[in-house]
C-alpha cells in the first residue's frame, strides 16, 4: 500500500516508517523540518520525503492530489501542553486545523483513503474513574488537549456525515528510542536521559503517581494493528494498562545508573496540567489480535542502551 505519515521524522513517526518498510509499504513523509533528520537517516533512500507544513492547506492538497495514499497516517502536530499555553493560535492550526484540512481534502478529492489520527492521553484531563477505556470522559485541561481531542471529534464526524474511513487512537505515556529528551517533551524520557548521564532526577510527590508506560515498539505494533484491522469511526487505546509508580522508575534508574532521586513537591504549573493517577484498559484493541510485549523492565534498559549506542 501506498502510505503517508505526517510527522513522520518524529519519534512514533520515525519507528513506524522503519516497521511499514519491512512490509513492503511504500512511504511519503511529509514533515515541517528536517531538524529530527536523524531518525530516518538510515531509510531516507527508501521512502519520499516532502517538506510541508500541514497548516499549509494548499501545498498539502496538491502533495495528497498527487500522491493519492490508501492511508494517510496523521501524527504531526505540537506535542507540548506548555508551548500550547505560549502560543494558543499556532497550537490550533497545528493539532485541530490540519486534521480538518486533511480531512476535507479527502473529501473534496472522493479519495477512498483510511484516515488514521494519532491522539493522545491529555485528552482526558484528570479522570473520574480508573482506569479509563474507551467510553471514558474527556475534560481536557490544557489547550493541546482540547485541541486534539477537537481533531478527534472531527474525525467522528466526517465518519458519520461524509462515510470518511476514519479511525483514531490515542497512547499513553511512551518512551523510548529516538523520543526527545528535553523538559517538557517527554517526562520519562527526560529522566532516562538525566539518569543515563549520572544526573540528579527529582521526582514530585514522592513518585505516588501511577502511569501507564508503554515501550515504543508496542506502539508501533498497535498502530500497524489499527491500520489492517480497525474499523471505521472507531476509538482504540494503545497501552501496557500496566500500573507503573513513579517511585518504582526512580528505583529502576538507581539500579541500572547512577543517579541519584529526590522527591520534590510539585510545582503549582504541574498540578493545574498533570492528569494525575492514569491506567487505560486495552481489551478493545486486544480484541483485535494486538497485545504488549515489552515489559518497563526491559524498555528501560533498551532505552539506556541506545543513548550509549549513538553516544548521547
Amino acid at each position: 500500500m501506498k502510505i503517508m505519515i505526517t510527522g513522520g521524522f518524529g519519534f512514533v513517526g520515525s519507528h513506524l516508517c522503519d516497521a511499514l518498510l519491512k512490509d513492503k509499504h511504500e512511504l511519503i513523509i511529509l514533515t515541517r523540518s528536517y531538524s529530527k533528520k536523524n531518525n530516518i537517516k538510515h531509510i531516507q533512500k527508501k521512502i519520499i520525503i516532502e517538506k510541508i507544513d500541514v497548516t499549509n492547506f494548499k501545498k498539502l492538497k496538491t502533495s495528497i492530489e498527487k500522491n493519492k495514499p490508501d492511508v494517510i497516517i496523521h501524527l504531526a502536530g505540537e506535542t507540548s501542553h506548555s508551548k500550547s499555553f505560549e502560543n494558543p493560535i499556532r497550537d490550533i492550526e497545528l493539532n485541530a486545523k490540519s486534521t480538518l484540512y486533511i480531512l476535507e481534502i479527502i473529501r473534496t478529492l472522493n479519495l477512498k483513503c483510511r484516515f488514521i489520527l494519532g491522539s493522545t492521553f491529555i485528552v482526558i484531563g484528570k479522570p473520574t474513574k480508573l482506569p479509563i477505556n474507551e467510553e471514558s470522559p474527556c475534560n481536557p485541561n490544557t489547550i493541546y488537549g482540547t485541541n486534539r481531542l477537537a481533531s478527534e471529534h472531527y474525525s467522528k464526524i466526517y465518519n458519520k456525515m461524509y462515510g470518511l474511513d476514519t479511525i483514531i487512537f490515542r497512547i499513553t505515556n511512551s518512551y523510548g528510542p529516538r523520543e526527545q529528551y528535553v523538559l517538557g517533551k517527554n517526562a520519562i524520557n527526560y529522566l532516562l536521559y538525566r539518569s543515563y548521564k549520572g544526573e540528579k532526577i527529582s521526582l514530585y510527590d514522592k513518585g505516588k503517581t501511577i502511569r501507564d508506560l508503554i515501550y515504543i515498539s508496542d506502539v508501533v505494533s498497535g498502530i500497524k494493528t489499527i491500520m489492517k484491522k480497525g474499523k471505521p469511526g472507531e476509538l482504540y487505546w494503545i497501552s501496557s494498562y500496566q500500573k507503573t509508580s513513579l517511585y518504582k522508575i526512580g528505583q529502576l534508574l538507581k539500579k541500572y545508573t547512577n543517579t541519584v532521586v529526590s522527591y520534590v513537591e510539585s510545582p503549582s504549573y504541574a498540578r493545574k496540567v498533570d492528569v494525575g493517577n492514569f491506567i487505560v484498559d486495552n481489551k478493545k484493541l486486544k480484541s483485535l489480535g494486538w497485545k504488549p510485549k515489552v515489559s518497563i523492565n526491559k524498555g528501560i534498559q533498551y532505552t539506556l542502551n541506545y543513548f550509549q549506542s549513538v553516544n548521547l
